[in-house]
């Protein structure tokens, strides 16, 4: 059985095409879970007449405002399936996402959940990918560390995953993707089915990643620093990640501190300081003197 979730905030102009993509799936899926995350936009009217029309059995639930985490969460909450598939509000996918994806897994079983390769748009423009977005395969935990290169509109998994690792982190406001495949990744293997059966549109003022854009790394360090503190990496994984966030430390440190907000830039170069001691690294450039 598989389930699909969609959490949704004011988007009633773009959830339509959403659900035609899912409804138009050579290989239905057994539910459709849409979390109405407090839209005020017409969202509501628009999925009661949805669901008089559907062909898929449709569950909606509706909840106050409380993010993207917190509305997928909901939806695993209720989803019967053994496998569950996500999509945003603002992405589509191609008729044959779900039927190529789901066997590909049977292929490989020992890969509990699989991403797909993307197609974006930006305002309306199709767009190339930069080698850095290419999507990995296998063993993703190093490849994930910098930013999220899984797809949130592209991943199928079984739903037992989350009973075991956790859902999404509803204290993150954005990243709460790259930090749970962050966590899957330290032990899952990710299939990557290699064929562009998503399609992501960007390049809106009303994303997440436009919206915190400026604070984007401030939310990967969180992320990251509950990942070390929580000594469950191994060897090489934990080196990789206080790398990594003795990195990101610095980038943001030196940005806050560009920005005239010194206290703020000297906390995290000063948490830099400590993971790159860890790392045996060079120390930032304000400690060296």
């Amino acid at each position: 059985m598989l389930s699909v979730i969609i959490p949704t905030f004011n988007r009633a102009h773009l959830l339509t095409r959403a659900l035609h993509s899912v409804f138009a799936q050579s290989m239905p899926c057994d539910e459709l879970i849409v979390v109405d995350d407090g839209s005020q936009d017409g969202t509501a009217a628009l999925l009661k007449q949805i669901k008089r029309q559907s062909p898929l059995p449709l569950h909606i639930i509706y909840q106050k405002n409380r993010g993207a985490a917190a509305a997928r969460n909901a939806g695993l909450e209720l989803a019967q399936g053994d496998y569950v598939a996500f999509l945003d509000d603002d992405d589509w996918w191609l008729p044959h996402k779900l039927m190529q994806q789901r066997t590909a897994m049977q292929y490989q079983p020992q890969c509990p959940i699989a991403h797909t390769r993307e197609i974006w748009y930006r305002r309306g423009q199709r767009v190339n990918q930069k080698k850095k977005h290419d999507p990995p395969d296998g063993d993703i935990f190093v490849r994930s560390l910098g930013f999220c290169v899984v797809g949130m509109s592209t991943v199928m998994a079984k739903r037992e995953l989350f009973q075991r690792y956790g859902g999404f982190d509803e204290s993150l406001p954005c990243c709460e993707d790259y930090d749970l495949w962050l966590r899957l990744a330290r032990q899952e293997s990710f299939l990557l089915v290699p064929t562009a059966l998503t399609v992501k549109d960007g390049g809106r003022s009303d994303q997440l990643s436009a919206i915190h854009r400026m604070g984007m790394d401030q939310y990967r360090i969180s992320s990251l620093k509950k990942l070390v503190d929580s000594k469950s990496l191994n060897p090489a994984q934990d080196a990789a990640a206080r790398r990594e966030l003795a990195h990101k430390c610095i980038l943001y440190g030196r940005g806050c501190s560009k920005h005239g907000r010194h206290d703020e830039g000297n906390k995290y170069l000063d948490l830099a300081a400590q993971y790159q001691a860890q790392c045996q690294l060079p120390r930032p450039a304000h400690l060296s003197a």
